[in-house]
């Protein structure tokens, strides 16, 4: 089941990214950074098995991020995919703070999610935080080689799957191993550590090879703002 749940999810996010340009523009990948951002950072928490190997949930929902960079570098130059990158560190910060704060209001009585709360929360920021250095080293990585590419090989159609996958394949690379590092070692045996870092990448340039195709409609699409 969760291999089928794996391929859904693909096709939904991936589909949900184009869907959001479509219809709103650059502001709405814009939105769409901030949902994954603090999706991601939940459904990361959750160990799964998926093709009978651990891993954790939330890596196709990050990993379509990489797509947000690439349409934004793309359409709309270097400085609105910086853009990108800057709303999700600024809303994993928010993400920090809101949960702790949360943590830290006395319940009453009547109460009854708040233990719920704890387990998920309390190790938001261990995980944020990891995420953010993961993201803003692994982000910040993806916009240079793809326009580093871009530079070298010129901003042609016929080069777009060479800018998509080298820069998302590299900088899914560095995330995968700075992110699970710091938020998982000591935290799970080191059989299961060492197999939750080799399937998050694993996973994550699956997605990366997946979105190929939806970067060339992206490329293609007139967002309905532009035409109104």
């Amino acid at each position: 089941m969760n291999e089928v749940l794996f391929f859904v999810s693909v096709v939904f996010y991936l589909v949900a990214v184009i869907g959001m340009y479509k219809l709103f523009g650059k502001t709405g990948l814009y939105v769409f950074t901030a949902f994954s951002t603090i999706l991601a950072n939940i459904q990361v928490c959750k160990c799964v098995d998926i093709f009978g190997v651990s891993t954790t949930a939330g890596n196709v929902l990050y990993a379509a991020t990489f797509l947000i960079t690439d349409i934004l570098s793309e359409k709309h130059g270097k400085k609105s995919a910086r853009k990108a990158v800057w709303i999700g560190l600024s809303v994993t910060i928010l993400w920090i703070i809101g949960t702790q704060g949360t943590l830290h209001l006395t319940p009453n009585a009547s109460d009854w999610i708040t233990p719920a709360l704890e387990q998920v929360f309390g190790l938001v920021p261990r995980v944020a935080i990891s995420s953010l250095i993961g993201y803003a080293l692994s982000q910040s990585i993806d916009v240079a080689i793809y326009h580093f590419i871009w530079d070298k090989c010129g901003h042609t159609e016929k080069y777009l799957w060479l800018r998509n996958n080298g820069s998302t394949l590299v900088s899914q690379l560095v995330d995968t191993v700075v992110f699970t590092t710091l938020a998982f070692w000591g935290s799970y045996p080191t059989k299961v550590f060492i197999s939750i870092l080799l399937t998050t990448y694993l996973f994550k340039a699956i997605v990366a090879l997946l979105d190929t195709p939806f970067a060339y409609i992206a490329r293609k699409i007139t967002p309905v703002e532009e035409t109104e």
